[in-house]
């Protein structure tokens, strides 16, 4: 696999081995595909499966809706290639050492849920490409010394406050015709949705603090654009994914504030009601919608609106995914229980091999602010005061306390050797709401700190806890608040595992950062008050800091910078670096380095 194509494995959470990805024509009779970096097609009615002589490596493929080309990005510029494996040319060549054409830029995927860079028109006869133009992007550099005849990495990380990619978008024909589109790209210069269908081609375009943003309709044959919707907001707009769209008669779909509730909107009309918090748009059939939503934060629900009719597809509590495409519903499925894949209510056969231990989670609605949390207890659990692990992640990417008990094979693990495991999701978590997601104020991390304490002494108040023993672990944000909780509330916790955590807020993603906490110029106290090295000296717990050495979105310098802080304080804590490991962490062993480090830490015999 490639450095590009693990690092978009990365940005997509996706963790599989082999294909990771495929697409169809509009009429599902091929099917393109992308395996060690070449190019397959399958034919849907015979299965046979054939392989495209495209340019190595392939990455990005995608089949035009009629079938009969295929697009694919090859070192960085746009090819196209006939399904038949003929007439493979360039669309779009690099025209600096930093230009990419046809895919996203690393604020997209990182921060925007856009992991696409070119999208086809319906009729297969012209597509809308990025262009990114990294030049104006810092360069920074990761290296792993565990191979140091490799040379380091030079990575155009955009920190907050600093220059992001230079995106414009140009509708590309296979006939060689070009078009820019034209917008306003210093006001708005973050691309956030392309959408190409029968309807219409529209792009969603967002300022740099967030505050507006703004679906336009774009003329393919001259690239003029026309607003046809626009946001506003104090504070932030939210992305949501799959939108905007049109239904098949040509509706707008989109999403409203209203009140505390984010509603479905058709051609402006909330057409959900209040208190379902619609999450995002999974596929649109005709003038049918399917889309999850949330009624309650521990359980991610489908439906379906069509004109007239609002009906829930999923009713048991618990995680769900699906597509719907000829009136055919696919649904997958993670709940308590188990986990499955249904087509049209019919399972499918799985094959995956049962786990040897199955979580038990108790979920929970903690203190005055009902905080949702999970509990986990030992195997065979009989009594008896029991130290305490409180596992969050905090961050607005994800909830952790959810009624699917894959969400909890580590944290059951932990739990059988001997601990209490609370996962608690605090304020700024996503599913209850705008209100909710904005409830941080302006000291944005002591009510996430806060949420944690509530929820320990809540459970307390229903588990025999042992409270002068209570350790904190988490990755990425959950690492932050890990590190946080043992440098600011000790009184609390007695000791913190901090995996890839954030520690200097400047050096994270421009978009992100700067959609809580504004532009560092203009915020610098909220900078300050949510980065973690000016509390080193006050390190009175033990901390064990974690950070794969080629993490390029927590970079490692995070640890390295706040290590430096505690040893230049004479604060001892423990560094364990994974040589060749990314964002994702994984490395054999870790858990058990962890739950050594807990026994010790917390004088568990």
């Amino acid at each position: 696999m490639s450095d590009r194509e693990r690092a978009r494995r990365e940005r997509a959470r996706d963790r599989s081995a082999g294909i990771g990805a495929f697409n169809t024509d509009a009429a599902v009779r091929t099917i393109a595909f992308t395996l060690d970096m070449r190019l397959f097609v399958a034919d849907v009615s015979s299965g046979e499966v054939t392989e495209v002589g495209a340019r190595e490596p392939v990455a990005e493929a995608r089949i035009d809706p009629t079938g009969h080309w295929i697009a694919y990005v090859h070192d960085d510029e746009l090819r196209v290639i006939g399904r038949d494996g003929k007439d493979d040319r360039p669309l779009a060549e690099p025209d600096g050492p930093e230009v990419t054409w046809g895919l996203p830029e690393h604020e997209a995927s990182e921060s925007m849920d856009r992991f696409e860079g070119y999208w086809w028109a319906p009729d297969g006869r012209s597509l809308i490409a990025a262009r990114v133009d990294n030049s104006p992007v810092q360069v920074w550099h990761i290296s792993d010394p565990a191979h140091p005849e490799k040379p380091p990495t030079a990575l155009r990380y955009p920190a907050a406050g600093t220059p992001n990619a230079d995106v414009s978008l140009h509708v590309i024909g296979l006939d060689g015709t070009r078009v820019e589109v034209d917008w306003d790209r210093k006001a708005f210069e973050y691309v956030t949705r392309v959408t190409w269908d029968a309807t219409a081609l529209l792009v969603t375009v967002q300022n740099r603090p967030q505050t507006v943003m703004r679906i336009l309709a774009v003329d393919p044959a001259t690239g003029r654009t026309t607003l046809r919707h626009e946001d506003t907001a104090p504070d932030w707009t939210t992305i949501v994914s799959g939108l905007p769209a049109h239904t098949a008669s040509g509706a707008l779909l989109w999403t409203v504030e209203d009140g505390d509730t984010r509603r479905l909107t058709v051609d402006g009309e909330p057409v959900t009601p209040p208190g379902l918090q619609v999450d995002r748009i999974l596929s649109i059939d005709g003038d049918t919608v399917l889309f999850a939503a949330f009624q309650d934060p521990a359980s991610r629900d489908l439906w379906t609106w069509s004109p007239g009719s609002l009906r829930q597809v999923t009713t048991v509590p618990g995680l769900h995914d699906g597509r719907r495409r000829g009136g055919v519903t696919v649904v997958d499925a993670r709940t308590l229980e188990a986990e499955t894949v249904t087509v049209d209510g019919r399972p499918l056969t799985s094959l995956a091999a049962v786990p040897p231990v199955i979580p038990e989670p108790r979920l929970h609605r903690l203190g005055a602010r009902e905080l949702r949390t999970a509990v986990l207890l030992p195997a065979g659990y009989q009594g008896g005061a029991l130290p305490v692990l409180m596992d969050p992640y905090g961050g607005r990417a994800a909830q952790r306390a959810v009624a699917a008990r894959s969400r909890y094979w580590a944290s059951q693990w932990f739990a059988d050797q001997g601990f209490a495991v609370i996962i608690a999701d605090g304020r700024g978590t996503p599913g209850r709401g705008p209100a909710w997601d904005r409830a941080r104020g302006d000291d944005h991390p002591a009510p996430r700190l806060q949420d944690q304490v509530d929820a320990l002494h809540a459970a307390a108040e229903h588990y025999d806890l042992d409270l002068g023993r209570v350790g904190i672990r988490g990755w990425s944000a959950g690492g932050y608040l890990a590190a946080l909780a043992v440098l600011r509330r000790p009184d609390v916790f007695h000791a913190g595992i901090a995996g890839a955590p954030v520690t200097d807020m400047l050096l994270y993603s421009s978009h992100w950062q700067e959609r809580t906490l504004g532009l560092p110029a203009e915020n610098p106290a909220m900078y300050a008050q949510s980065s973690l090295i000016d509390d080193a000296p006050g390190l009175r717990r033990p901390l064990l800091l974690i950070h794969g050495l080629v993490d390029d979105n927590v970079l490692p310098v995070h640890t390295m910078k706040l290590s430096a802080a505690l040893l230049a304080a004479g604060r001892p804590h423990t560094v364990l670096p994974l040589p060749g490991a990314s964002h994702m962490g994984i490395a054999d062993g870790l858990w058990e380095f962890e739950l050594a480090f807990l026994r010790q830490s917390l004088g568990i015999g």
